[in-house]
């Protein structure tokens, strides 16, 4: 943890800078013990619907055209589809990945050479090494660099074949990618809890398959938060949490929210100090919330909310449900909301209006609350046989129940006919409205409110509000603001366990199962 912290410090020591260093295996190569093919390996397929086998735990390695310094390669964690589609067994595999990573930064270099784009993929070796693999570490440090520190010990590799092998792994799979050539990857039932979709992605002609004596496979399985690789989440939030500010000058603490998939919600803290003698409104928070969302992985953030620690010096983003409270008190829908439309957003999140594209808002409070927060609608309320039920579980946000979502256009004047509607009561207590599929899941628990309400909603085309206004451009609401968190037609498939395999699973934790008492 220091390492990431303080790497000046630790770099400066040379005994410990020397794991650092990437070191070439010149005897010792255990990783050339055997050779073996792609239809021997596991063919891992996580759920129901995927388009194959997939590698969950890869480590891609990428050097640029002509380049030999392994300071300067790409170790990253990008899906790789063993099977399935059309791909041709023990032949051709596909890579998921996009062009602003650093393996697409290699691959667009490739494209205007001549040279062949060589790609190594390593399975298992030291959890350091699939740690740095997604590891989002400061410009200029290494991968193989952070992988040796961490590790105590340095990156072992060697060429062969034109290829570079890890030393350390278990499996190493190396190939070329094929330029200008793409397959159809996918469906994968991913970490926000959908499908991603089959698109075309980058194909890879395969030339050998190694592997250790004894190998292990490494593998997890993603699906909706939080699940096994929420790990990987919580470290990285453990090990950057303290760069943060330096990195983002005013910022005191980020949370990319892993119960709504990551991306699609970042809740942050800030401080706020410009025209300090005058009325408090957000203003050096907004310049940090675009810092975010225009560095770095935090430019995926789709829904932004963010806060002034000197408001509540305790306020933090991991406690999300306190977090929520105070920004509803405090929130000034009229002023609050600036949107940015027409933009790109996680290729794996499908609730834009087109793939990989969308739109994002920043939420953004400070001062003294506005109003007290209720968890009772006014005795009076009813609502057209269109909102059948609603729900209040968190204080401050209303659940109501709709038909199903049909198109944008109808979407649109169902809104506003519920914004006309929510007009005749007193809702002041109740600033946000989540209008969704199944009000008695939504509130069922809070992770199921963060899922439902960040990952089905496009900020430009799905919030709305009551009393609403355009100034100049600015778009704001006197009253609550209206989120339409149904499921879209355009929406990828939501993951459904396979019952059959469930009860499988458990029988081998019941009494008399293979794997009772074990884990």
């Amino acid at each position: 943890i220091q390492l990431v912290k303080k790497p000046s410090r630790y770099l400066g020591s040379p005994f410990f800078a020397i794991h650092g260093l990437p070191k070439r295996s010149w005897f010792s190569k255990p990783i050339k013990y055997g050779r073996t093919r792609i239809d021997q390996l596991p063919q891992i397929k996580s759920w129901p619907m995927d388009g194959g086998a997939f590698i969950t735990l890869p480590q891609v390695f990428t050097l640029g055209p002509g380049e030999t310094n392994m300071m300067k390669s790409n170790l990253g964690m990008y899906r790789i589809q063993l099977s399935g589609n059309d791909y041709q067994m023990n032949e051709e595999i596909g890579l998921h990945y996009q062009l602003h990573r650093g393996i697409g930064v290699h691959h667009t270099a490739y494209n205007s050479s001549d040279k062949p784009f060589r790609v190594s993929i390593f399975v298992g070796g030291p959890p350091s090494h699939a740690f740095a693999a997604i590891m989002p570490l400061p410009e200029g440090l290494s991968e193989l660099t952070f992988a040796g520190l961490l590790n105590s010990r340095a990156f072992r590799y060697f060429k062969h074949q034109e290829h570079i092998l890890s030393s350390q792994a278990d499996f190493c799979i190396v190939g070329t990618v094929v330029k200008g050539q793409k397959k159809r990857e996918g469906p994968f039932g991913d970490h926000l809890g959908y499908y991603s979709l089959d698109h075309d992605f980058p194909l890879m002609k395969v030339d050998a398959v190694y592997h250790r004596k004894d190998p292990l496979w490494h593998f997890t399985v993603v699906g909706r938060p939080p699940a096994e690789d929420s790990s990987f989440g919580y470290l990285i939030h453990e090990l950057v949490k303290d760069l943060a500010p330096a990195e983002f000058p005013g910022l005191i603490e980020v949370n990319a929210v892993d119960a709504a998939g990551v991306h699609p919600l970042l809740l942050a803290i800030g401080s706020e100090r410009y025209m300090p003698f005058r009325e408090k409104k957000p203003e050096e928070i907004l310049t940090i919330a675009n810092h975010l969302l225009g560095k770095g992985q935090t430019t995926l953030a789709k829904f932004l909310i963010i806060a002034d620690i000197a408001d509540d010096t305790t306020l933090s983003t991991h406690q999300i449900a306190d977090f929520f409270k105070h920004v509803l008190q405090r929130i000034d829908w009229r002023r609050d909301l600036h949107f940015q439309t027409k933009t790109t957003m996680d290729t794996l999140d499908y609730s834009g209006d087109g793939w990989n594209g969308g739109s994002k808002v920043v939420m953004a409070c400070c001062g003294s609350p506005i109003r007290t927060l209720t968890n009772e609608v006014p005795k009076d309320f009813s609502l057209s046989s269109d909102f059948p039920s609603w729900n209040i579980s968190i204080p401050g946000i209303l659940f109501i129940q709709s038909k199903p979502w049909m198109n944008q256009k109808a979407a649109n004047k169902e809104m506003e006919r519920l914004a006309e509607s929510l007009k005749r009561f007193d809702l002041s207590g109740l600033p946000l409205v989540v209008v969704c599929d199944s009000a008695s899941f939504a509130t069922q628990t809070l992770n199921n409110f963060l899922w439902v309400t960040f990952t089905r909603a496009n900020p430009s085309h799905d919030i709305f509000g009551v009393d609403a206004f355009t100034e100049y451009k600015h778009w704001g609401c006197r009253g609550s603001l209206i989120i339409d968190a149904r499921i879209k037609t355009h929406h990828a498939p939501a993951l459904v366990t396979d019952d059959v395999v469930s009860e499988r699973v458990d029988r081998l934790f019941k009494k008399g199962g293979e794997l009772h008492g074990i884990i």
